[in-house]
Order: C-alpha cells, then sequence, then structure tokens
C-alpha cells in the first residue's frame, strides 16, 4: 500500500487533571503549508483519537503526540518478563496486572505488577522504589540527561512537579489502552509499530512520545533565567516574537485569536503553561516533519520493541544499554 500524507498533527499536553490537557492541531492546506485547527482543552481523553482520525479522514493519516511516557525501561521489562510494550499495554489492568494502574501507598505493596509509587506524597523515597522493584536504572535510555537538557523524571515514581508517573497512567488507561481495542481506528505506536514511512499509511492514526523541553533547543526558543520560565506569564509573552517566527517559518497559518493568545503569553491563568506546552510541542513536531534529519529512529531492538523513543530526540550515542 502507498505510503499516505500526513494531513493532521496534533500535540497534546497531558495532565491527570483534565483541565489541564490542552492539544494544538494543525491540518495540512491543499495549497502546502498548514494551518492551526484549534488549542483548546481536551474534554474527551476516550474519543480525543477518534475525533482526531474523523476530522482527518480516510484518506490521510494522523501524527498525534503525547507529552508522557511511551513505554518501559529495559531493566524493568526483563525483570518483569515483558518482551513487547504494545502487548503488555494490552494486559496491564487485566489478571495478575489487575492493580498496575493503582500506584502503591506504601513500599511494601511495590512489585513488578504494581510498579508506580507513591499514591499520596509525605515521607515517600525514590530509593524505596528501587530497593522494591531490584532495579539499577528507572529510566529509559531516551529519558536520560545530555548536553541540551536535564534528566527526565522516572517513568514509576509519581511525585514531582511534572508528574510523570500519573500523566503516564492516565494516558495508557484512558487513551492508549482503549484504542488498542480498536481495530478500526488504526492506531500505529511509533516506533514499536514500525518506522514513521512504514506507518504512514491511510487512515492510520501514528501516536508518538514527545517532550517539549526537547524542543526548545531545536526551535532556537531560549530559556529565560529562572527554573521554571515558562511557568511565568512574563516570560512567556516575551518568548511570542520568537513562536510567531517560528510559525512564519514552518509555514503555519495562525487564526487572530490564537494570534491574540499568543502575544498575550497564553494567558495569565494555571492553564497557560499547558497552552504553551501544547503549541510549542506542536512546532516541534512540524519542524521534524519540514527537516526529516532530525529525526532519528532507533533501530536496537530493545528500543523498537520496550523502551521507546522521544520524537525528534536524536541518537545519544553515549548512552549505553545495560547488559
Amino acid at each position: 500500500m502507498p505510503s499516505a500524507e500526513i494531513h493532521l498533527v496534533a500535540h497534546a499536553d497531558w495532565s491527570i487533571t483534565p483541565r489541564k490537557r490542552w492539544a494544538a492541531v494543525a491540518s495540512r492546506n491543499p495549497g502546502g503549508g498548514w494551518r492551526l485547527r484549534s488549542l483548546g482543552n481536551i474534554l474527551d481523553a476516550a474519543n480525543y483519537l477518534p475525533q482526531l482520525k474523523t476530522a482527518c479522514g480516510e484518506q490521510g493519516c494522523v501524527l498525534a503526540g503525547f507529552d508522557f511516557p511511551i513505554g518501559l525501561p529495559i531493566e524493568y521489562a526483563r525483570q518483569a518478563g515483558i518482551t513487547e510494550f504494545t502487548t503488555a499495554l494490552r494486559q496491564f489492568g487485566h489478571g495478575p496486572w489487575q492493580d498496575f494502574y493503582q500506584p502503591a501507598t506504601d513500599p511494601t505493596q511495590i512489585t513488578l505488577h504494581r510498579p508506580f509509587y507513591p499514591q499520596k506524597p509525605g515521607g515517600k523515597r525514590l530509593q524505596d522504589l528501587i530497593n522494591r522493584l531490584g532495579i539499577r536504572q528507572l529510566r529509559r535510555r531516551c529519558e536520560l540527561a545530555h548536553a541540551r537538557r536535564r534528566a527526565a523524571a522516572p517513568l514509576f515514581w509519581t511525585m514531582g512537579a511534572q508528574q510523570v508517573g500519573k500523566a503516564a497512567l492516565a494516558g495508557w488507561r484512558e487513551v492508549l489502552a482503549p484504542a488498542l481495542q480498536q481495530p478500526a481506528l488504526g492506531l500505529a505506536l511509533w516506533p514499536f509499530a514500525g518506522t514513521l514511512q512504514e506507518l504512514r499509511l491511510p487512515g492510520n492514526v501514528i501516536v508518538v512520545e514527545t517532550y517539549p523541553a526537547e524542543f526548545y533547543h531545536q526551535l532556537g526558543i531560549v530559556r529565560l533565567p529562572g527554573k521554571m520560565a515558562k511557568r511565568r506569564h512574563a516570560d512567556r509573552t516575551h518568548l511570542a516574537g520568537a513562536l510567531f517566527s517560528l510559525a512564519q517559518r514552518l509555514h503555519l497559518a495562525l487564526d487572530p485569536a490564537t494570534s491574540r493568545l499568543i502575544s498575550e503569553g497564553f494567558g495569565n491563568s494555571p492553564q497557560g503553561e499547558d497552552r504553551f506546552d501544547a503549541f510549542v510541542g506542536l512546532l516541534g513536531m512540524l519542524n521534524v516533519l519540514t527537516n526529516p534529519t532530525i529525526l532519528w529512529e532507533p533501530d536496537v531492538p530493545e528500543l523498537k520493541q520496550i523502551e521507546g523513543w522521544i520524537f525528534g530526540q536524536g541518537s545519544q550515542a553515549d548512552f549505553h544499554l545495560q547488559q
């Protein structure tokens, strides 16, 4: 079957809290370039991917990015007897994995079948998670620190400002696992199901993992002084000019309402940061599609089958898999 053009690109800034789930969606213009379709709150997680497919139609394909982990640490997978992430994803929440989506409340509840911890803050230690799981490396290879960014938070640790663990739990349980049960949806998880070129088939919904911080350097967005610059309304407003220039370079047409929102730093509410990351993630995805040399696709079996990779992140030659 011949490859299809990617007609719709969407990036979701995900959270365990529904009001903090925002997505930026762009569609391909018939004459070339892109048009921003929406920048809005995801109100119905279960129907988010089906809605994207409907908006795209059957002849093109969707590229949907989520900023939560999609994959498992290789050392954990070996201990748990998991050889394929997508197979395991279908099993989580059932049978011996029935407690997988329930974070442990204390260290004694942590097992390979219940690896997320803790349910609530207060006197909890990351070392307890390491000790109980019996693994040395909680991070996947793509989550390790490199020259352009710090390490991402470990998948199974549910604490911290990023709430990575709980966001992954919500995304897997509410979006990815149900989508795998709908053959007509045409879900294809990259890179597990194949290369981007192989997955670009009519009617496919290609899902990739993103990390907005990974896009900052590629897009030339200079992080402002301060640990969490994007959380400050004034700093987001300061970046408006750079975002407009990027949109122009990537041939992304903006509507007046979105242009005004960007000029205003995405609003002075707690959701401003979420809107910002959704939009920056969309720009990053379009940048990868516009510049294919940026796209690195893993050919190591452990990455293709178990750990996955962050869309647009280059190969880290100095990172070595645990043998």
